[in-house]
């Protein structure tokens, strides 16, 4: 082996493992005041994209304070996922449309 391809070798293995793989956009509907899906799942850096369907407001508010999303009516809105762990959230208009959301690293 000459040296040129071993540094070859090292450079595609760093090139491979400095960038993480492409994350997600998920998906999650409030439409006719429920939250589909009720149970989601995702990744830290993945993107959590909620769509109001209703003409009238909800929030994606999480009850560890983390994050709270205002969604006008047939608005949608986005949020990053930053950290791992299980959070569950609601939507402070409609206390009775909750949901979960599991963030895996």
């Amino acid at each position: 082996m000459t040296p040129g391809w071993r540094l070859s070798i090292v450079a595609a293995l760093l090139l491979a493992t400095s960038f993480p793989a492409h994350a997600a956009t998920i998906q999650i509907t409030m439409d006719n005041l429920v939250i589909a899906p009720a149970d989601a799942s995702a990744k830290v850096g993945d993107t959590i994209e909620w769509i109001n369907k209703d003409v009238f407001a909800h929030t994606a508010t999480a009850r560890t304070g983390d994050w709270d999303i205002s969604l006008p009516g047939k608005q949608s809105g986005i949020l990053i996922l930053k950290k791992a762990g299980t959070v569950e959230y609601f939507c402070r208009f409609h206390p009775n449309m909750r949901a979960t959301l599991t963030v895996q690293p």
